[in-house]
């Protein structure tokens, strides 16, 4: 008899930062699977504010009750990561109507470099839903409170970063 196969998704982002929002659907990913991969993007051609190092950090800091969480760095293909990983299931989030067309066209493109990969969608608690990555970055920059955005550790990080 063969040993069941772990259901390890993988969910990619830039995480420049990781919000209240990515982490609740994180949270509730790793109750869904197995394993949750946080891949954390290099993406250089978003010129990310944070190094990929810090945004790694970060990722691990609010992700340390989440035993079943791993955080990696990635710079290839999101396919080509994936089959490393051993894993065939995308984690992503849809705030609103407006990334569900993005989304689509991503994950049918991912299906079309490798068919064995599905995607699974979740929307963020109501109270996350108007969070993203961008809005704290510039009520960070701006001197404004981002408290209720995100983790502690991720405020004091920006705050640092752009008063620096």
């Amino acid at each position: 008899m063969s040993a069941r196969k772990l259901n390890i998704a993988v969910y990619p982002g830039t995480f420049d930062p990781i919000t209240n929002g990515h982490f609740d659907l994180i949270e509730r990913g790793a109750r869904m699977f197995d394993k949750v991969v946080i891949a954390v993007a290099a993406s250089p051609g978003k010129s990310p504010n944070l190094d990929l190092e810090t945004r790694m950090e970060l990722v691990k800091k609010v992700c340390a009750s989440l035993p079943n969480v791993e955080v990696i760095g990635f710079s290839t293909l999101l396919t080509t990561m994936m089959h490393e990983q051993g894993a065939t299931i995308i984690l992503r989030g849809l705030r609103a109507v407006s990334d569900f067309e993005y989304e689509l066209q991503l994950a049918n493109m991912n299906r079309a470099q490798n068919p064995e990969l599905e995607s699974v969608f979740l929307t963020p608690a109501v109270e996350n839903s108007y969070i993203s990555s961008t809005i704290v970055r510039e009520i960070a920059k701006l001197g404004g409170d981002i408290s209720p955005l995100v983790h502690p550790q991720v405020a004091e990080a920006l705050r640092n970063h752009y008063t620096s």
